[in-house]
């Protein structure tokens, strides 16, 4: 298994992770030339599909998939979310899955935790700028945490981020496969049988 990235150092996106980026969109020459300091907006369901999760919840997400997972691919946390890139088509399957989950529904194991926004075809991001972190014009962090660094990054598919979901959520929230005790049944001690 990988080992958890560096967040401490994000150096920024290299030439072939712009290169990436840039790619999802023909209005996009250049990933951040004209501006290598400003957030740049780009179009997905062409290269990648993204994830959009409050950013405490995507940090236990990104813990999850680099610590007991494949790790993940590109990684940004912009205006107090974290966006998780994903292989195109994400954002089309994975809320069917979260729904065969009963994510987030009332009453139900995963009730309490975050709804995971899915942008994917006719959808658009604001992602953090190519050069490195940076504070957004809403005093949170915009930032690579894995940043892209090749012309093909390794994208999740819907699976791997329902499992790192559903992982982070039992962090997150007491998940229990019994039911809550009944406080007013009997214990019966079975092991005192004759």
């Amino acid at each position: 298994m990988s080992s958890a990235p560096n967040v401490s150092d994000v150096s920024g996106v290299t030439p072939d992770g712009a290169a990436w980026l840039a790619s999802a969109s023909g209005a996009v020459r250049s990933f951040g030339c004209e501006r290598p300091d400003a957030p740049v907006v780009l179009p997905c369901g062409v290269v990648f599909d993204v994830v959009s999760v409050p950013a405490i919840f995507g940090r236990r997400m990104l813990d999850r998939l680099w610590k007991e997972g494949p790790g993940s691919g590109p990684v940004a946390e912009y205006r107090g979310r974290m966006l998780l890139f994903g292989a195109v088509g994400t954002a089309q399957r994975l809320p069917a899955l979260l729904r065969w989950e009963e994510w987030g529904a009332h009453g139900s194991r995963t009730d309490g935790v975050p709804p995971l926004l899915c942008h994917g075809a006719g959808d658009a991001v604001t992602v953090p700028a190519p050069s490195g972190p940076a504070r957004s014009d809403t005093g949170f962090p915009a930032r690579w945490l894995v940043a892209p660094d090749s012309r093909s990054p390794w994208l999740p598919g819907p699976e791997v981020l329902l499992w790192a979901a559903v992982r982070a959520a039992r962090t997150a929230v007491r998940i229990s496969i019994f039911p809550p005790a009944d406080r007013g049944a009997n214990v019966y001690d079975v092991s005192r049988r004759r």
